[in-house]
């Protein structure tokens, strides 16, 4: 009889040789498994668009695939440079095939003058990680990029913005809703990427105005404290808004206002249509086309005393200015569920809604001190063509006559859809 140790061994070392077996009959089978995926990866604007289609799990289905995708150069000195921009784990084989749009996820910096003028590739590796067998990589290169030797340029716009409901009461806790309308600014930036006598030196051309200004740059770095080992990157989703805090567009915006109320920056970094209310911002989904005729009346205005007036006059007669302010935020809320409402209401009798709410505000504008002659003229001109500096429905020649009355008065008229996109950059 063999004794309790003996078979306990025996039977140890046969499960071990077992697994053994299975753990090299795994790994053998890695042999016969054929990994073809594809990829394709394009450069638009700002954004690094990434297709990859497919990677087959093993047959025991225990791997995991860790993916980069790096630019890849020649050098005098390195016959393999490499910049990662992109990287994944790609954990199940439902996740194998996917489709990204997005900016690089890290960035990609020319460490001298290796990349400028020259080719480079987008390679795509992966690297296949099984709970047993062997560990294998491989790649898919793609080639045909080149950075410019010449100035590197940049160019950026933005859209304008229209509060339809809310404007000045926003700012003492009332909702607004506003939106991207779809006149941009745009800007131009080139970056000389040749060491010279300029490369100190940032000049901001203003062609629409005939202005010209220019700083240097190391004074400006000065200026903003500019720390190179302490930059922080923004990891929020695309399309999400900010629910406070200041970014430096509303700090500029805090020079020139005052006390701002957030939405200027807001609706022209991300577009679309908002309401907003006390720092909390709701995104919404018109369901109804708008267009309108803006109207510059080319009457100066001081944005920043028109704010501190109105507060004077709370100061004055708070209770009033209360219940202005209640009617305001009314106003705004119900303009804002008109524009979302999926009701079988015709698009007539929203326009309607909108238009006597738009009249309404208006009153109570004038009631804050915030009114003047000019805007009495253009809303005294659009009611006489019953259009309400609203174009949706409104025939061409109203409008025509309506433009050409109001030019005839010194101002500018412009029209514009509703709701466009935010702002946008392209390398």
């Amino acid at each position: 009889m063999h004794s309790f140790g003996y078979r306990a061994n025996a039977l140890l070392t046969f499960a071990v040789t077992i697994l053994a077996f299975i753990c090299a009959i795994a790994s053998f089978s890695d042999n016969f498994s054929n990994q073809t995926p594809s990829a394709q990866i394009q450069i638009l604007s700002s954004l690094v668009i990434l297709n990859i289609n497919w990677f087959q799990k093993q047959p025991h289905g225990n791997d995991e695939v860790f993916a980069f995708v790096a630019a890849e150069y020649e050098t005098s000195k390195n016959s393999l440079n490499q910049v990662s921009l992109w990287d994944a784990i790609i954990p199940e084989k439902e996740e194998a095939n996917f489709w990204i749009q997005i900016s690089n996820k890290y960035r990609f910096i020319d460490q001298g003058h290796n990349l400028r003028g020259k080719d480079f590739n987008l390679t795509l590796h992966w690297h296949v990680m099984p709970k047993t067998g062997k560990m294998f990589a491989d790649k898919i290169v793609m080639s045909g990029y080149r950075l410019p030797n010449a100035n590197m340029e940049v160019k950026a716009r933005a859209p304008g913005k229209i509060i339809l409901a809310g404007e000045h009461a926003v700012v003492h806790g009332s909702t607004a809703v506003a939106a991207a309308i779809d006149l941009y600014t745009y800007v131009t930036l080139r970056l000389p990427l040749h060491s010279d006598e300029n490369n100190d030196r940032l000049t901001l051309q203003l062609k629409d105005l005939s202005l010209e200004f220019t700083w240097s740059v190391s004074r400006l770095k000065e200026g903003i404290a500019y720390d190179s080992s302490n930059r922080q990157r923004s990891s929020s989703p695309l399309g999400s808004l900010p629910s406070s805090g200041y970014t430096p567009a509303s700090l500029g915006e805090k020079i020139i206002h005052g006390k701002p109320s957030g939405i200027d920056n807001t609706v022209s970094a991300y577009g679309n249509m908002i309401k907003f209310c006390s720092g909390e911002i709701t995104r919404l989904k018109s369901n109804m086309p708008l267009r309108m005729l803006i109207t510059n009346t080319k009457v100066g205005r001081n944005t920043k005393a028109l704010v501190s007036g109105v507060s004077e006059r709370k100061v004055r007669h708070p209770e009033a200015m209360n219940y202005v302010f209640n009617a305001v935020d009314s106003i705004s809320k119900e303009v804002a569920a008109i524009i979302q409402t999926k009701d079988d209401i015709s698009v007539t009798e929203k326009e309607e809604s909108v238009k006597e709410l738009m009249e309404m505000n208006q009153g109570l504008l004038e009631s804050m001190g915030v009114s003047h002659s000019s805007i009495d003229t253009v809303i005294q001109t659009t009611l006489k063509h019953k259009l309400t500096s609203k174009l949706t429905g409104a025939g061409g020649t109203v409008v025509e006559k309506v433009v050409e009355e109001l030019e005839s008065s010194g101002f500018q008229c412009f029209t514009a859809s509703i709701g466009g996109k935010g702002a946008e950059i392209c390398f």
